[in-house]
């Protein structure tokens, strides 16, 4: 996943640079383990949510809420001098995944 989220960054700053002049932001969102249907297929997925609520500096996971609010930040006017930027929406475990 490291490589997948890597590679993703890089996208995000190339093309960012790419499109800015035409007036286009390019961002994205990287959030934190959510409960969906999907993640049932992440073996041991649990234990690495409840490691993450351990550990994330809002003692707490991700809401899908959480990220939508994030995404309608992007989207909108109120983030107009943003681009090239991956924002991590994981209540801080980012922060301490060193």
């Amino acid at each position: 996943m490291g490589l997948c989220k890597a590679a993703l960054e890089a996208a995000v700053r190339a093309l960012a640079a790419d499109l800015g002049p035409r007036g286009v932001r390019v961002n994205a969102l990287s959030a934190g383990p959510l409960k969906t249907r999907a993640a049932t297929a992440i073996k041991n997925f649990n234990s690495l949510f409840e490691i993450v609520e351990r550990r994330a500096p809002l003692g707490r996971n991700v809401t899908l809420d959480d990220v939508g609010r994030a995404a309608l930040y992007l989207a909108s006017e109120l983030s107009s001098g943003t681009t090239g930027e991956t924002l991590h929406v994981d209540c801080g475990f980012a922060a301490t995944a060193l």
